[in-house]
């Protein structure tokens, strides 16, 4: 037996875009444990942009924006199988289409629409699922490594992810009345996916970032991914309503000697 035990437990991944995004290497290795895993992406053309990624696999489409779309998964995966053990929540949006905004000019409707689709989605995920969801099921989304880093090109993102974390708190509580299912996140530095490359300027962060972790290398998305499925397992039982950094020790390296005074 694996030392996570994720052999034929169901779980529900949400937001896989591509073969680089979190959500998608979270489910790579929870097949590769042995687990039964279902996927629901966000539209109809997102679904069939993923043909031959997921062939083969159960996918569903949820609009978390829409409250019907998120009963109808509720109804689908019901038809599928009796209990999920395990749920992943890899959603995030913001929009940058007017490009780089100094955050006091955020426009609301823009910061609302992050705010629903980031964080509030998970509320309602929870909350419809949850006579699904084994009584020991494991809930993860994806957060960041810090929200108190004012990163002027991530915007308002920093804020939902904020909104997301102490969600995760009132979430495990809410359901401990009923439940041991438990609410944590991977919280990771800066990746190299797909959604990371539409910030403005993302590349030259990411490489500054680089520079100030301790082994002078990024994090991977499968290291990320791999923390997840620990969260996932039984192995995590322990764990409730945290959020687990993954930066590869940048956030104490801020003073390294190459960042302040670096070769010329």
């Amino acid at each position: 037996m694996s030392f996570l035990n994720l052999e034929n437990k169901n779980i529900l991944v949400m937001g896989v875009a591509n073969k680089k995004s979190v959500a998608w290497h979270i489910a790579k290795t929870l097949e590769e444990e042995g687990a039964k895993v279902f996927y629901s992406v966000r539209s109809e053309d997102r679904k069939n942009s993923l043909d031959k990624l997921l062939s083969g696999r159960t996918v569903f489409v949820c609009d978390v924006e829409k409250p019907e779309d998120i009963d109808h998964l509720k109804n689908e995966i019901s038809k599928e199988c009796g209990t999920l053990h395990g749920l992943v929540h890899s959603i995030a949006f913001a929009n940058y289409s007017e490009g780089w905004k100094p955050f006091h000019e955020t426009p609301r409707k823009d910061f609302l629409q992050s705010i629903d689709i980031s964080c509030y989605s998970l509320i309602a995920l929870a909350d419809s699922l949850k006579d699904l969801l084994d009584k020991k099921a494991s809930v993860v989304t994806v957060s960041i490594s810090t929200t108190r880093m004012a990163a002027e090109n991530y915007g308002y993102m920093a804020p939902a992810k904020a909104a997301l974390d102490s969600t995760l708190c009132f979430l495990a509580k809410s359901f401990s009345a009923f439940s041991e299912i438990r609410f944590n996140s991977i919280n990771p530095g800066l990746l190299k996916t797909s959604a990371s490359a539409g910030i403005p300027g993302y590349v030259d962060s990411f490489l500054h970032a680089e520079k100030a972790t301790l082994r002078k290398k990024s994090l991977t998305t499968q290291e990320a991914a791999n923390a997840a499925l620990f969260l996932l397992s039984e192995r995590a039982s322990g764990i409730n309503a945290q959020g687990i950094v993954l930066d590869a020790g940048m956030s104490i390296n801020y003073f390294d000697q190459n960042l302040i005074r670096p070769e010329k």
